[in-house]
C-alpha cells in the first residue's frame, strides 16, 4: 500500500494535520530507507528494502527512525534533543491569567497541583499589574514550578492568553481564569477528548458555580438567529449548548476552562487584541470554525467558575465591557445591518426581563434596564478597558475609583 506524499503542500485539514502529526503520512524526508523512499506493507525497515531487491537500509537510517520515534513518544521535537538523549516535554500547559484576585488565583493554581494529570504538564500564569501581592504570593507557595509572567501595565484578557499560548510548550494549552477551579480529572477528560476528535480545536468544561449549580458554558454563535430566538424563548432554547451527557460538538466554549490544541493555535493564529475581555474566545472559535476546525463541550470535565459578571461589585463595568465586544463580534462577522437587528432584539429581550423583575422577588430591573441601554448603545459608559487605562495612568482622573 503507497502512502501519500504531503511533504510538499502539508494536509489539508484539521484533521489531515492531526495525522501527520500522529505519522499516518510519510513523506521521503521522513522515512528511513533511503532506497525507495516510501513505506509499503511487509516492508521491513530493517533489514531490507522490498521496492528494490535485497539491499540492506543504512545503519544511520534507522538510528534516525529510532532517535525521531523515542522523542515522539517522550513528547518533544527533535529541536528539544541534546547530546544525543531526548529531553521530555510537556504535554499540557496550564495558563492562567490573575488580574487581583490573589486568593482565587491561589486556589486555582491548588487545584492543579494537588491532583495534576498523569501526562507531564507545566504551570503558567500571567499577572496583570495586580496591586494585591498576586505574584509575591505565588513566587513563596511555588516557586519555580509556576513559570510567572508579570506584566507592569494592566493589558487585554486576549493579549494576556495570547502571550500564554505563545510561551507554553505543551500540545495542548488550558486557558484559565483566576476564579477558575478544576474539579478531579478535568484535564484528563478535555486531553482525551481532543485526542479521541482531531478536528477539534478546543475542548470546553462543564462549569458549576460556587454553591454547586450547573452554569452554562457553550453558546451559538452570536448573530441574528441566536438575537432571535434569546427574544422567543428567553435564552432558555437554542442558545446554550452546554447540554448532555456525552462530549458533543459546539459553537463556543467559555474560556474559564478551555484546552486549546497547540496545531490549532498555531493555524488559527492569536486571539484578537481589540476585544479587551470578553468575546474574544468567540471570535477565535468563529476564526477556528471558519478554518474547518471544530469545539467540543465535554460534559465530564468539571470546574467551578465564580462568574464575576454575576457577583462582582464592578458588575456595571463588566457589562458595558460584555456588551461592547458582543457588538464588536456581531460587527466584525456580520455586518452593519445584522449588527443593528441584533441590538434592537437583545434589548428588547432585557426588556421583558426587566418588566417582570419587578414582580418577581429576587431580581433586579436595575441590572436588566442596564443591559438595555448597553445593548442600544453599547459604544456608551466606562469598562473595563477605562478601568484599564486609568490604572495605566493614561485617565487619572478615574485612577481613585477603579474596583478592577
Amino acid at each position: 500500500m503507497t502512502s501519500v506524499d504531503r511533504s510538499d503542500r502539508g494536509p489539508r485539514s484539521p484533521g489531515d494535520r492531526e495525522r501527520s502529526r500522529r505519522g499516518t503520512y510519510w513523506s521521503p524526508t521522513q522515512h528511513p530507507c533511503r532506497c525507495c523512499q516510501v513505506r509499503c506493507t511487509g516492508h521491513d525497515r530493517r533489514v531490507a528494502c522490498t521496492q528494490r531487491g535485497r539491499q540492506s537500509i543504512r545503519a544511520s537510517a534507522y538510528y534516525e527512525l529510532l532517535t525521531t520515534k523515542l522523542a515522539y513518544y517522550a513528547g518533544v521535537t527533535a529541536d528539544q534533543k541534546t547530546d544525543g538523549m531526548a529531553k521530555p516535554g510537556p504535554e499540557i500547559s496550564f495558563c492562567v491569567v490573575n488580574t487581583n484576585q490573589r486568593e482565587l488565583l491561589l486556589a486555582c493554581l491548588e487545584s492543579i497541583f494537588t491532583q495534576p494529570p498523569d501526562q507531564a504538564y507545566e504551570v503558567l500564569v500571567i499577572d496583570n499589574a495586580s496591586v494585591d501581592g498576586s505574584a509575591e504570593s505565588v513566587r513563596k507557595k511555588y516557586g519555580d514550578r509556576v513559570r510567572l509572567i508579570e506584566l507592569d501595565r494592566r493589558t487585554a484578557k486576549s493579549v494576556c492568553d495570547t502571550q500564554l499560548l505563545r510561551a507554553s510548550e505543551g500540545r495542548y494549552s488550558l486557558l484559565l481564569n483566576e476564579d477558575s477551579q478544576l474539579h478531579k480529572g478535568a484535564a484528563l477528560a478535555l486531553y482525551e477528548a481532543l485526542e479521541q476528535h482531531s478536528e477539534a480545536a478546543a475542548a470546553g468544561a462543564k462549569l458549576f458555580r460556587p454553591n454547586g449549580n450547573a452554569q452554562p458554558s457553550a453558546w451559538r454563535f452570536p448573530g441574528l438567529a441566536s438575537a432571535l430566538l434569546g427574544l422567543l424563548t428567553m435564552g432558555r432554547l437554542g442558545v446554550v449548548q452546554s447540554m448532555g451527557e456525552s462530549v458533543r460538538e459546539v459553537d463556543w466554549a467559555q474560556s474559564a476552562a478551555l484546552m486549546i490544541r497547540r496545531d490549532a493555535f498555531d493555524d488559527v493564529g492569536d486571539l484578537d487584541p481589540q476585544f479587551f475581555v470578553y468575546s474574544d474566545e468567540v471570535d477565535w472559535c468563529k476564526r477556528a470554525s471558519d478554518r474547518g476546525w471544530s469545539v467540543l463541550y465535554v460534559p465530564e470535565a468539571h470546574a467551578t467558575h465564580h462568574e464575576q459578571l454575576a457577583e462582582d461589585d464592578s458588575y456595571e463595568r463588566r457589562v458595558v465591557e460584555f456588551c461592547r465586544n458582543r457588538d464588536l463580534y456581531i460587527r466584525k462577522h456580520h455586518g452593519a445591518v445584522v449588527t443593528l437587528a441584533v441590538r434592537l432584539l437583545t434589548a428588547k429581550a432585557y426588556l421583558i426581563r426587566a418588566a417582570v423583575a419587578l414582580v418577581l422577588p429576587g431580581h433586579s430591573p436595575k441590572r436588566y434596564w442596564l443591559h438595555v441601554r448597553q445593548s442600544l448603545f453599547p459604544g456608551k459608559g466606562r469598562g473595563i478597558r477605562e478601568s484599564a487605562e486609568a490604572i495605566n495612568g493614561e485617565g487619572e482622573s478615574e485612577r481613585g475609583q477603579v474596583l478592577q
